[in-house]
């Protein structure tokens, strides 16, 4: 599953989506305008920097696959039981990722996204800090009538980082 992303530009969203498709939107609009555009990664909520001046694609292979060699300390045991799965160590460890990441996101992985986003883009707002107190303190109510006061996009996108998991309905909050 691909990561997705949010940009905003004086507190207005102007791009939303994968990785290239936001640094190109961004590259497009800067040239009609100038300002701090903030990139935010949707799963997490941290600001994330992107090289929007190069968004020519990239070439065939394995890293247009996203594929990254990294390190990974284990102890002995994890090691030879990782060595005993189908697929090997690497495959073992991709589908235990992927199922937990199927899992779904946890109330404080939700509202930790918010707190993120919040600190990064909405620290001037009126009732920054009342918010993100009733945001901890599971006053939701109360969060969202702050958070209601911001500008449109701010407040859709906190709603986004808020949801969960996507039902039938729409996105429901943390519970």
């Amino acid at each position: 599953m691909a990561s997705s992303f949010t940009a905003f530009l004086a507190g207005k969203q102007i791009a939303s989506g994968e990785r290239d498709e936001v640094a190109r939107s961004i590259n497009e609009q800067l040239l009609a305008q100038d300002g701090a555009v903030l990139v935010f990664e949707d799963g997490s909520g941290r600001i994330t920097d992107l090289d929007y001046r190069d968004t020519a694609p990239r070439s065939a292979g394995r890293p247009k696959l996203g594929v990254q060699a990294r390190e990974v300390t284990l102890l002995p045991r994890h090691w030879e039981w990782l060595s005993e799965q189908p697929g090997g160590a690497s495959a073992a460890l991709r589908r235990l990722v992927e199922d937990a990441r199927r899992e779904g996101r946890t109330e404080r992985e939700c509202r930790d996204s918010v707190y993120r986003f919040m600190q990064a883009a909405c620290g001037d707002m009126p009732g920054y800090e009342e918010a993100l107190r009733a945001l901890y303190s599971a006053r939701d109510d109360d969060f969202l009538a702050t958070v209601d006061q911001w500008p449109q996009d701010l407040g859709r996108y906190i709603r986004k980082l808020l949801s969960s998991v996507e039902d039938t309905k729409g996105a429901a909050l943390c519970a």
